[in-house]
């Protein structure tokens, strides 16, 4: 590589060529071979060699930014201008840090006449070419996934240089990727005290917040930039999220309408406003608001996903056509070609061309796997630890020593086994707060394994072992107080975060009163249901018929060994029961919790509350039977999925 790349400098890009043939040959994913390589074409005169490069490369990795300028490059180079400009645009999404797009933005639209925009795309550069050199070097390397390189870089930087803010920035976004949220909202926190006009620290700060369930904090940094300008649309938007976040919906719809009186066709604001129309359950006006974003901008994926993420809205034919065109199309998005891929999926599925919604349903999901990058060995390796080092021995020591609040209620499972439902029937009881997906135990777990997540990878659940009193209560303590937002003043609340079963043996430490139930579904319904499902975030491991099956398979083994070692603590709710017999399984549930029956967990589909999950419209009908077997119709394909589960396990009555 560093031959190869010598040659480039001194233009001899025939033998640079030859060499990198040899790197991409012997390279499982030669993402720098075959970006270099993709330059030498250019210079070369060899486009068409070029662009297969560069497709490969975006195969490879869809997120590389350099990717997408050389892309600008090749488009600028034969005239295409306005495909030029959306590549270089792309570029920047994906690295801000590309000065050469930035660059090549300005010259564009100064030549298209938009001199506004180029004026943006300049003050850009002249931002980067303000920095010292290491840190855009730094951001080179993190946007690039190069995260310990980025790191140590960044570090040595601000070892000389401790005050500097954009350091501070780099240093909390790297932490923030690592998943130590802590540390970030230190960080961001010092450089907002010495810089409090810095809008980009501001704007990190309330991600950091919102990662970490700050909702009220993030909302007063939001109100603090709306304050300082209550025209900008940027900022509107902002508060009108932050305000989601917390519950205040009307609020958010407020300025979501605000946005849209200046910016009546903006495709992503029309969007968020149907997010926000269907989790308070106005689905006509949710259907209406998404319909008008894909109007307005064809390629605009996440709206025509939305529609299809109802579940209940059924595509026209001119819409299938038009979502067809545009996934055909060379230069959509990566994100909204997933987007339209699942969109697809579940359009000809809702037609019974069942062939046709496999082939957009395992498109969608190769991209999205290439996107993740999750490993199914390390998942099984985490689940194993968890097993191996939770025995009796641990709960006989350290048992009944957390916060006694018996509050909290946590459904477990996976994903689309039934969670939503049981969480409406439980919501729909008086002294019950229907809440979220929370991922405050999740964030914890990430908090106990700290930076020994790469060096030490069963340090978290060992640490269990080590754990005072004093500290597995305040642990606890700190769970109930920074849910308490969520909460309605019910005496109890639901937490439906289903990856929660991976950690329930730090549930039952620091919460030893609280109630699980494990919301479970049969094996082939359950994945496949996961496998055609698009989730906003997390659970990489559904975008695979043989990843999902090895989670699932390694989810029942771990909550046997929760059953062994918590013996009655946790109760197992079938999804196939509870659509069979529904006021059996009410009062089983009820009876669990310690609550009284109350006729509202029957009617639960006549509960008006907000519904965030992929569920939201389904729950809001009386019980069906009609998708329980809904993966029959996709069983000539699902070999895979059969193999990953085994015999036990894809039987139709496996998962017991």
């Amino acid at each position: 590589m560093q031959s190869a790349q010598s040659l480039m400098y001194a233009g001899d890009f025939e033998d640079a060529v030859a060499l990198l043939n040899d790197v991409v040959a012997e390279t499982a994913e030669p993402v720098d071979a075959l970006y270099m390589r993709a330059v030498c074409f250019r210079y070369l005169k060899k486009p068409e060699s070029a662009r297969a490069d560069l497709d490969a490369l975006k195969r490879v990795s869809p997120d590389f930014g350099r990717a997408y300028q050389e892309e600008g490059h090749l488009y600028r180079d034969t005239g295409e201008a306005e495909r030029a400009l959306l590549a270089y645009q792309r570029a920047c999404q994906f690295n801000p840090a590309l000065i050469a797009s930035w660059k090549s933005q300005a010259d564009i639209l100064r030549a298209m006449g938009r001199t506004s925009e180029a004026g943006q795309a300049e003050a850009q550069v002249n931002r980067l070419e303000a920095l010292p050199r290491d840190l855009v070097s730094v951001t080179h390397l993190l946007y690039e996934g190069k995260l310990l390189k980025a790191e140590q870089l960044c570090r040595s930087f601000m070892q000389k240089n401790p005050h500097d803010i954009e350091g501070m920035r780099l240093l909390a976004e790297i932490g923030s990727r690592f998943g130590v949220l802590e540390d970030a909202d230190f960080l961001l926190e010092t450089a907002l005290e010495l810089d409090p006009d810095n809008i980009q620290v501001r704007l990190d700060f309330i991600n950091v917040l919102r990662k970490r369930q700050k909702f009220e904090a993030a909302l007063t940094q939001a109100r603090a930039l709306y304050d300082r300008d209550p025209d900008n649309p940027l900022f509107q938007s902002h508060l009108a999220i932050e305000s989601m976040q917390t519950g205040d919906y009307e609020k958010a719809l407020s300025l979501f309408e605000t946005i849209l009186k200046t910016l009546p066709e903006d495709a992503a604001t029309l969007t968020s406003r149907g997010h926000a129309l269907k989790t308070l359950g106005e689905q006509d006006e949710a259907i209406a608001s998404y319909q008008s974003a894909a109007r307005i901008k064809a390629d605009h994926g996440d709206a025509w996903y939305a529609l299809a993420n109802l579940k209940t809205y059924a595509f026209s034919d001119d819409e299938l056509a038009t979502m067809q065109a545009q996934e055909a199309g060379t230069d959509l998005g990566f994100q909204d070609r997933i987007y339209l891929c699942f969109a697809l999926g579940k359009a000809f599925e809702d037609r019974k061309d069942y062939a046709k919604a496999f082939e957009y349903y395992e498109r969608g999901n190769d991209l999205k796997r290439v996107q993740t990058r999750y490993k199914s060995d390390q998942m099984e390796e985490e689940l194993a630890a968890q097993a191996s080092i939770c025995t009796p021995d641990l709960f006989e020591k350290q048992g009944g020593k957390g916060c006694p609040a018996p509050d909290p209620i946590f459904i477990v499972g996976l994903p689309r086994a039934g969670s939503t439902l049981i969480e409406q029937i439980l919501a729909s009881h008086s002294q019950v707060d229907g809440t979220l997906e929370l991922p405050n135990i999740l964030a914890l777990s990430h908090r106990l394994r700290g930076r020994k997540r790469v060096s030490d990878r069963t340090f978290y659940p060992r640490v269990l072992h080590d754990l005072d009193a004093e500290k597995l209560q305040a642990l606890g303590e700190d769970y109930i107080e920074n849910t308490r937002i969520h909460r309605q003043g019910a005496p109890f609340f639901t937490d439906k975060m289903p990856n929660n079963f991976r950690h329930i043996g730090l549930i039952k430490l620091i919460l030893p009163n609280a109630k699980i139930i494990d919301a479970r579904r049969g094996a082939m319904a359950c994945c496949f249901s996961g496998f055609k499902q698009l989730f906003a975030e997390g659970q990489e491991f559904t975008y695979g018929l043989e990843e999902i099956g090895r989670y699932y398979k390694d989810y029942v083994a771990l909550m046997d060994h929760w059953d062994a070692v918590l013996p009655g603590q946790i109760l197992r709710v079938h999804h196939e029961d509870v659509v069979d017999d529904l006021e059996t399984q009410v009062h089983r549930i009820l009876e669990f919790c310690g609550l009284p029956f109350e006729q509202a967990c029957i009617d639960f589909h006549k509960t008006r509350r907000a519904v965030r999950t992929a569920s939201s419209e389904q729950v809001r009908q009386p019980i069906y039977k009609d998708g329980v077997e809904q993966w029959r119709h996709f069983e000539p394909w699902l070999d895979p999925l059969k193999a990953a589960l085994g015999p036990d396990l894809s039987n139709p009555s496996g998962g017991a």
